[in-house]
C-alpha cells in the first residue's frame, strides 16, 4: 500500500498549546463522527505517536478503545514490562498483552531484505490484531483500527524510501476501517500535541522506537543470538546515555548489529564476533538529523562495556552519517 495523503499547504504547523488544543478538538469530532459507538483496537508500543494516539482516543471516546501491545521478540530490554506498568496500571486503559515472539520470528527466519522485513513485520501485525478482534467481538470483525501514523512515515512510504510497519497492508477479506489522527503531523507536533493532552513529559519526550522494532536494528537475516546481543548492546548504550546527561539532549539513539562477522581476540584466544554500531542523532522533525558528537570518554566506557558484557560482540562503530545521505534507522 502506497500513502497518497497530502498536507496541505495552509495547515499551520503546530507549535504552541493554543494550536495544540484546537487540532485536539477537532479530532476528537472528527473520531467521534468517524467511530460512532464501535470499539477501535489500537497498536499500542508505548512509543510517543502510539502513546498520543491513546491519549487523543480516550479522551474522544473512552472505553471504547481497546489497546493491544504485541510482543513481537523485538522489543527493547525491558520494554514490554514498561508498557504494561505505564498504561494498564496508571493510565487504567484496557489493555491486552500478547506475546508473539515465536510467531513473528518464525516468520522472519531468514529473510534479509529491509522491505520485506518491513512488510512481513507489519502484515503480521494486522493478523495479531485480527485474531484478537475476533475473540473480543465474539468472532466478529474488526471495524477500526488505529495507528500512530505520522507525515514523515507518509512521505518515505510515498517516495519508495521505506516501508514502515502500519503500510504493510490489510489481509485479503479483512474489512477495516483505519483511525489516523495524527497522519498530518511530524514528529515534533506529535510531541506538543501530546503534552497539550497531559501525557508526562518524560514519556512524550522519549526517544522514537521503530514499529519493527529491533527487527530493522537487527541487519539481514534475524537470529535468536544475534537479537539477543543486539537486545543487551543497545540496554547499555541507553544506561550509559542516561548515566552522563545524553538521554536528554539526544533525539535518537540505538545500536544495530549487521549479519557479518570479523576477528577479534578474547582471552588471548581467536574470537569471531559481529559489530555493534552505535547511531545517535539531532533533528525536529525526522526529516533531516545531525550527528550527536558523543564525548570519546563516553565511547570508551560505552565499547569497553559492550565488549565485555555482551556474548558474540567484538567490535564497536559509530555512525558520523547525516540524514542525508543516512536515513536515521539503518533499514
Amino acid at each position: 500500500m502506497v500513502r497518497t495523503e497530502v498536507r496541505p499547504e495552509s495547515m499551520a504547523r503546530i507549535t504552541t498549546k493554543e494550536l495544540a488544543d484546537q487540532f485536539i478538538v477537532e479530532q476528537v469530532a472528527e473520531i467521534r463522527a468517524q467511530v460512532g459507538q464501535k470499539k477501535v483496537l489500537l497498536a499500542l508500543s508505548g512509543g510517543v505517536d502510539s502513546s498520543v494516539v491513546a491519549a487523543l482516543l480516550i479522551k474522544a471516546i473512552g472505553k471504547q478503545l481497546v489497546c493491544v501491545h504485541v510482543n513481537h521478540g523485538l522489543m527493547r530490554k525491558g520494554e514490554s514490562e514498561q508498557v504494561l506498568e505505564t498504561f494498564g496500571n496508571e493510565m487504567d486503559a484496557e489493555l491486552i498483552y500478547v506475546d508473539a515472539t515465536d510467531r513473528f520470528l518464525d516468520k522472519l527466519a531468514g529473510v534479509s531484505d529491509p522491505e520485506t522485513k518491513r512488510k512481513i513485520i507489519g502484515g503480521e501485525f494486522i493478523e495479531v490484531f485480527n485474531d484478537e478482534a475476533k475473540k473480543l467481538y465474539e468472532g466478529g470483525d474488526l471495524d477500526f483500527l488505529a495507528q500512530g501514523t505520522i507525515y514523515p512515515d507518509i512521505i518515505e512510504s510515498r517516495n519508495g524510501i521505506k516501508a514502515h510497519h502500519n503500510d504493510g497492508g490489510l489481509p485479503e477479506g479483512m474489512k477495516v476501517e483505519l483511525v489516523e489522527p495524527l497522519k498530518l503531523l511530524f514528529k515534533d507536533e506529535v510531541r506538543v500535541v501530546g503534552e497539550a493532552l497531559g501525557l508526562p513529559h518524560a514519556m512524550v519526550y522519549r526517544q522514537p522506537f521503530p514499529g519493527p522494532g529491533l527487527g530493522v536494528r537487527c541487519l539481514g537475516a534475524i537470529t535468536r543470538d544475534r537479537l539477543h546481543a543486539l537486545r543487551e548492546a543497545d540496554a547499555i548504550l541507553r544506561e550509559e546515555f542516561d548515566n552522563c546527561g545524553l538521554a536528554q539532549s539526544v533525539w535518537q539513539y540505538f545500536i544495530a548489529v549487521p549479519d557479518m562477522k570479523s576477528v577479534g581476540v578474547k582471552d588471548e584466544k581467536r574470537y569471531e564476533g559481529w559489530p555493534a554500531i552505535i547511531r545517535a542523532v539531532n533533528t525536529t522533525d525526522a526529516m533531516t538529523a545531525t550527528v550527536e558528537e558523543i564525548p570519546y570518554a563516553v565511547l570508551h566506557k560505552i565499547t569497553a562495556r559492550i565488549t565485555a558484557e555482551v556474548d558474540g560482540i567484538n567490535r564497536v562503530l559509530y555512525d558520523l552519517t547525516p540524514k542525508p545521505t543516512g536515513t536515521i534507522e539503518w533499514e
